[in-house]
């Protein structure tokens, strides 16, 4: 296949895919990202920048240590749960011999705020 195809497929996802190298360059974004970034965030060519050019310091250490754990075989990484209610997971891409080309970030929309889940339950360990 080639990379039309490849990023036709991608686009398809609904949440957001931008997908950075080991050096921290972003090499991808999906529709929903460029929608998101673009659109909304007001960013401008994404493609080819550090990932680090539109984060704080603090934002850039906490990625170089989930990196670094990436790096070590973690396969996935969890990094929080967003203000708008997605379980954001940072996942290790890797070729077939299980070397670490990049990463992205996942967005799964949860089906009930996680606040709200906390306040109605006196047990915050509950299962939904």
């Amino acid at each position: 296949m080639n990379r039309d195809i490849y990023e036709a497929l991608l686009d398809t996802v609904l949440s957001p895919i931008v997908f950075v190298d080991n050096n921290h360059i972003i090499r991808f974004l999906n529709k929903p990202a460029k929608d998101r970034y673009y659109g909304k965030q007001r960013y401008s060519d994404l493609i080819g920048k550090s990932l680090f050019d539109c984060h704080n310091e603090e934002s850039e250490k906490l990625t170089k240590h989930i990196h670094a754990r990436l790096m070590a075989g973690e396969d996935e990484v969890f990094l929080k749960v967003s203000d708008d209610n997605y379980r954001v997971t940072v996942v290790a891409v890797r070729e077939r011999n299980g070397n670490l080309i990049g990463y992205y970030e996942r967005f799964e929309e949860l089906a009930e705020p996680v606040n709200s889940r906390a306040q109605r339950s006196p047990n915050h360990w509950e299962s939904p």
